[in-house]
């Protein structure tokens, strides 16, 4: 059972790149999230939609974006409008450039492929649009921010916390240091807090880091053989 999972891991397949053979799930998300992308940005340069298209991009952040003050009055009021409830998903699926839409486009193929590399399609999915909207949820009780939240990064935190579940299982089954598995999210969030203090920047990491932490749990559950092969595994490493 342990020399299973070192082998269906995604860090011993050597010949394989982190773009071959990609799971349709994520080329699918990569293709939606980049098509509204690529709408907002003709017609931001007069390309589509006519002059009326320049306030695409600001119409959708206005009416897609998740509020974290707007989340708090919904539960203050135990009134859940369907507009605002459907934010917690809609939010990952606008940015506010071509170029940070594209950086979590590859961030989700290379996390998505590793991840239905082992996990099924479904449990795939699942895992990013869980991050979503857990980190929503975290980022409107938390979060003090009046600017709306919006990207995919928590979706792709989601898929980080599954990867690194992979990398916490394989490494307790060679006998290494399993703190190494969270070597990649600890690196990206600390690229963010030293970008947010040079430039300055929203408090997005928090609903990042719950992402992280609701894709590491779920894949518990949702790997292949769900928790009796963890802990078969852990019981026999």
């Amino acid at each position: 059972m342990a020399q299973s999972l070192v082998k269906e891991s995604p860090m011993n397949s050597q010949n394989n790149s982190p773009f071959q053979t990609l799971p349709p799930v994520v080329v699918a998300l990569f293709l939606l999230i980049m098509g509204i992308e690529i709408v907002f940005s003709l017609g931001a340069r007069g390309l589509m939609g006519g002059a009326q298209a320049v306030g695409w991009r600001l119409d959708a952040v206005q009416t897609y974006g998740f509020s974290a003050p707007v989340f708090r009055k919904m539960l203050e009021l135990g009134q859940w409008p369907t507009e605002h409830l459907i934010r917690t998903v809609s939010y990952a699926f606008v940015h506010g450039s071509f170029s940070q839409a594209l950086f979590a486009g590859v961030m989700l193929l290379a996390l998505g492929n590793m991840v239905g590399k082992v996990f099924s399609q479904l449990a795939t999915l699942l895992i990013f649009l869980a991050g979503i909207v857990v980190g929503a949820v975290v980022y409107g009780l938390v979060a003090q921010s009046q600017f709306a939240l919006i990207g995919a990064f928590p979706g792709v935190y989601a898929l980080i916390g599954a990867y690194s579940f992979l990398m916490w299982m394989r490494l307790g089954v060679v006998g290494q240091n399993r703190l190494h598995a969270f070597r990649l999210v600890g690196i990206l969030l600390a690229i963010q807090l030293v970008f947010g203090l040079v430039f300055g920047s929203q408090p997005d990491w928090i609903a990042d880091v719950a992402a992280f932490v609701i894709g590491f749990m779920l894949s518990f559950l949702l790997v292949p053989g769900g928790w009796r092969r963890v802990r078969d595994i852990l019981r026999h490493r």
